[in-house]
């Protein structure tokens, strides 16, 4: 994408305006195309906004929704598909070279013919060796086993990160795990859509117990016993909403405590069986749910936690294993998402070869798609957002001129980065090869295991990204205090640098603010400027925050999604401040700009209209419902529609900018209007 030399700089408090050129006025940023235009916007944003798009663009077969996000998305797989087809056939590429590693990667992966040929060879050998397991020390050895060589699975969570009380150091992170199904309700809950999940769940099972040489007899048993196993685990994990409590959540143990609350695993000695040595302490999410596995490991016969090892090598393979396998895998998604037809074998493989060596495939994605140019006007909107940020936290009523100081001193703590990190990872040691595919994955899951566990006693790597340059996406890290925008969200309706600013920060601007605001959401709010779990505020301001989170929270449990079934204000809570925040800070750096103080129409719409029709566009969509109704359980965001109105009903601009009077639906009383960040 080409970008313009941007050279225009508003006086105000520094802020640059985006170069509106005559090549902007060729293509519509706000089309009235897409909107009902015959809906009062008071009444409902959404359909106003975007109505006539949601009507013209079901969901594709492949697809469980489709929407502005899911169009970008498609744009950069099929980016990404140009990158690893053009590598694969480029046979000058010397070995070792980048490309010939992602070439030689998707080569592998698109070899549908060696694939069916081994059927599941490539797992036969793990089988067998979860036959031959005598006791219950064997069960945890064979845990330990398929962390370390590739394999996943298993009864807990085990990983390195920030210590979140001190993140200038790495520690090892004990969590809860052990079940398949996307959230614990679906085994606890008996309403008729987690009844039909658990039915497929166990069709799922049998077929591929079925497939490995099982009689259909003996794949019902051994489905029956795995289910009863991770229904008591579910039973022991705590729900998404207690997860949210950082402090719930940080549980700082020495082995020597750990080893007396679960006396059937000896820490000490099995921790370096994962690789991990000279460690006295731990943090533990759930020592609830670490009690309750060392109670299942007296009670749970060795035979039946065989057969649950046994379903943990299937069900991490099957998608990589030949069609039958396949079939069975994307039959048991099809049950929970709706989706019609399997995503075609190269979109899954370009996402897949993304998602194992991104940093690899991301050198040549940034190269081709990602110019210096929009690096550069990117970090100057992020200043931008910042000093609206600063505005914005100065003039609140409700906070103390003691917490603002605090806040502020977060908020100038933020590190953002942009698009790619400074230094690529080179996956040193990680073999790949064109004609062994399940080996490649093996391989790349044995290197990140062992680069994760290498962390400890190294000082924190500040400088890595959490998501590849093609993703679609943003973020913001608590224990860092940092913004991260990779190079796969900068494109429209997000940004385009022939846009007028209206469109720009309601779109990419708005995910700036969104994501500054994460660091005060209600949870981000607990992490201090260093990025440590730390109180920063006075108890008087936490209470008004809290009162605010609340109200914001009964907002959003009023909407409903289907039939009986509400968004759920409480998991939505970070999500819906950062939209909240975001937006208000985005509009904020809006009104510094030329485009902003002015009143210009274009294409019929005022600035302040453009603005808040940029932010609905890029929440426009459609869902089928049985993703729908699992998203609600397992998603912290609110659904589209709801995003689309959930911040500007509580703006006073959105109002005057659409005229929005008592008496229309979507209408609230100045005083009842959320006013956060």
């Amino acid at each position: 994408m080409k970008y313009q030399n941007l050279k225009r700089y508003f006086a105000a408090l520094g802020i640059v305006a985006a170069g509106f050129s005559a090549n902007a006025q060729t293509k519509k940023f706000i089309d009235p195309a897409n909107m009902d235009l015959s809906v009062k916007p008071g009444d409902d944003f959404y359909t106003y906004a975007s109505g006539t798009w949601v009507k013209n663009n079901p969901v594709p077969a492949k697809e469980t929704r489709w929407g502005s996000f899911n169009e970008l998305r498609d744009f950069n797989i099929n980016a990404v598909k140009s990158l690893v087809e053009e590598a694969a056939a480029d046979k000058s590429a010397p070995a070792g070279s980048v490309k010939r590693r992602v070439g030689d990667f998707y080569t592998a992966a698109m070899d549908s013919a060696t694939i069916e040929k081994l059927g599941y060879t490539p797992i036969k050998a793990d089988l067998a060796r979860v036959k031959l397991i005598k006791d219950i020390p064997g069960v945890l050895d064979q845990l330990a086993y398929m962390r370390t060589n590739g394999l996943g699975g298993g009864m807990f969570g085990l990983g390195v990160g920030q210590d979140r009380k001190n993140v200038n150091k790495y520690m090892v992170n004990i969590g809860q795990g052990g079940t398949t199904l996307p959230d614990r309700d679906y085994y606890l809950k008996d309403d008729a859509r987690s009844i039909k999940i658990r039915e497929a769940y166990n069709t799922y099972m049998v077929t591929l117990f079925t497939l490995t040489g099982s009689s259909p007899e003996e794949a019902k048993q051994k489905a029956a016993t795995v289910y009863k196993i991770e229904k008591q685990f579910a039973e022991a994990q705590m729900s998404r909403l207690e997860m949210r409590d950082p402090y719930a959540t940080y549980n700082k143990l020495t082995v020597a405590e750990l080893n007396k609350k679960t006396p059937d695993i000896n820490w000490s000695t099995y921790l370096p069986k994962f690789k991990i040595k000279n460690q006295d302490t731990v943090l533990v999410a759930s020592p609830k749910f670490m009690v309750s596995l060392d109670g299942m490991l007296k009670s749970v016969p060795v035979e039946d936690w065989k057969t649950y090892l046994e379903w943990n090598i299937l069900k991490g393979s099957a998608s990589n294993l030949s069609s039958p396998f396949v079939k069975a895998s994307f039959a048991f998604t099809q049950a929970q998402t709706g989706q019609k037809v399997q995503t075609p074998r190269w979109q899954r493989m370009s996402s897949l070869t993304d998602g194992t060596i991104g940093e690899l495939l991301g050198q040549l994605y940034v190269a081709k798609y990602f110019k210096p140019e929009a690096k550069e006007r990117m970090n100057q909107m992020i200043v931008n957002l910042r000093k609206a940020f600063e505005i914005r936290i100065n003039g609140l009523e409700w906070m103390s001129p003691e917490t603002k100081q605090k806040a502020l001193a977060k908020l100038h703590a933020f590190t953002p980065k942009v698009g790619y990190p400074e230094k690529w990872k080179n996956y040193d040691g990680l073999v790949i090869n064109k004609d062994t595919y399940f080996q490649n994955l093996r391989n790349a899951s044995v290197w990140s295991y062992n680069e994760m566990v290498d962390q400890l006693g190294k000082p924190v790597d500040r400088k890595r990204f959490g998501m590849t340059p093609p993703t679609v996406n943003a973020y913001y890290s608590p224990t860092l205090n940092e913004i991260v925008f990779p190079a796969g969200i900068l494109q429209f309706p997000f940004f385009d640098p022939n846009a007028d600013d209206a469109v720009n920060y309601g779109g990419i601007g708005a995910v700036i603010g969104h994501e500054m605001s994460h660091g005060f959401d209600d949870s981000g709010s607990q992490y201090d400027a260093a990025g440590n779990l730390k109180n920063w505020w006075t108890a008087e301001d936490k209470a008004k925050f809290d009162a605010k989170t609340k109200a914001l929270g009964e907002q959003f449990d009023a909407y409903t999604v289907l039939d009986t079934i509400h968004v759920i204000g409480k998991l939505t809570m970070g999500e819906n401040i950062g939209d909240l925040g975001g937006l208000n800070a985005a509009y904020t750096a809006f009104k510094m700009t030329k485009q902003g103080q002015g009143n210009e129409k274009i294409d019929g719409f005022t600035p302040d209209q453009r603005f808040f029709l940029a932010w609905a566009q890029v929440w426009r969509g459609n869902i089928l419902p049985e993703s729908a109704a699992q998203l609600i359980k397992t998603d912290p965001h609110s659904p589209g529609p709801y995003r689309t109105i959930g911040a500007p009903v509580n703006m006073d601009a959105w109002y005057k900018a659409f005229d929005v009077k008592p008496g229309d639906k979507l209408y609230k009383k100045p005083e009842d209007r959320i006013r956060m960040w």
